[in-house]
C-alpha cells in the first residue's frame, strides 16, 4: 500500500530535521576515487571498502596512477572485499577508458558512466548525485526495502522503485533523498529487526 503524498512529504521533512545535510559513508578524495569506491561497494559494506581503500587512496588518486599500479597490486589492497578479482579488472579497465576517451576525467553523463567497465545504473546515479549534484535516486537494497516496507514508493524491482521515488519525492528533498533513505534503512529500518519503537515516522509508515 502506498503512503499518501502528504505523508511522503512529512516523512522526508522529519528525516531532514534529524539530519539536515546527509552524507554518504564512503571515503574518497576526488571524483575519480569516489567512482572507484562506489564500484568496490557493490555487494560490500562501506566500512569494508573504506578499510581497504585507506592506504590505496594515499598512493592512487588518478586513472594514470591506477593503471601504473596495475591489477595485481590493486588486488593486494582490495582482497578483503567481495568479488575483488572482477572489481580489480574492471577498475583498471575503466581507468584506461577514462584516459583514452574522457581526458582522464569522470564524465558528468549517465550514459558515459554506464559505458565504463563495472559501472551500472546505481553506481552512475551515486556518482552523479555526490560529485555533480544531480537529483538522482540510487536504489540499493536498503532503499528498495524502505520504499516497499514503508509504502513510500512500492515497486516490484529496482527500476520500478527508482521511477516511483523520483515521481513521489518532493522536489525540495530530491537532492538528498537517497542519502536519507540509505541511512534510514541502514540504522533504523533494518532488514531483520526494524526499530519501529524509535522511528519518528512510525505513525505514517505502512508497515505493521
Amino acid at each position: 500500500m502506498s503512503m499518501k503524498l502528504k505523508d511522503v512529504e512529512l516523512f522526508y521533512q522529519r528525516l531532514a530535521e534529524v539530519d539536515p545535510e546527509p552524507k554518504g559513508e564512503l571515503i574518497f578524495v576526488n571524483t575519480y576515487t569516489l567512482l572507484v569506491a562506489v564500484v568496490l561497494s557493490a555487494q560490500a559494506t562501506d566500512v569494508g571498502v573504506n578499510r581497504a581503500t585507506r592506504r590505496l587512496f594515499e598512493i592512487v588518486r588518478t586513472p594514470q596512477q591506477m593503471v601504473k599500479l596495475g591489477e595485481d597490486a590493486l588486488i593486494k589492497h582490495i582482497r578483503t572485499i567481495g568479488l575483488y578479482r572482477t572489481k580489480a579488472k574492471n577498475i583498471i579497465s575503466l581507468s584506461e577508458k577514462l584516459i583514452k576517451e574522457h581526458g582522464s576525467e569522470v564524465p558528468d553523463d549517465r550514459s558515459a558512466l554506464v559505458g565504463l567497465p563495472g559501472v551500472g545504473r546505481k553506481t552512475a546515479n551515486v556518482v552523479l548525485n555526490i560529485a555533480f549534484g544531480r537529483p538522482t535516486m540510487a536504489v540499493d537494497t536498503h532503499i528498495f526495502r524502505v520504499a516497499n516496507r514503508t509504502g513510500l514508493a512500492p515497486g516490484k524491482n529496482v527500476d520500478a522503485v527508482e521511477k516511483a521515488l523520483l515521481r513521489r519525492t518532493p522536489k525540495d528533498y530530491l537532492q538528498n533523498a537517497h542519502h536519507w533513505l540509505i541511512l534510514f534503512g541502514r540504522y533504523t529500518c533494518k532488514a531483520r529487526k526494524p526499530m519501529c519503537d524509535s522511528c519518528n515516522n512510525s505513525d505514517i509508515c505502512q508497515y505493521r
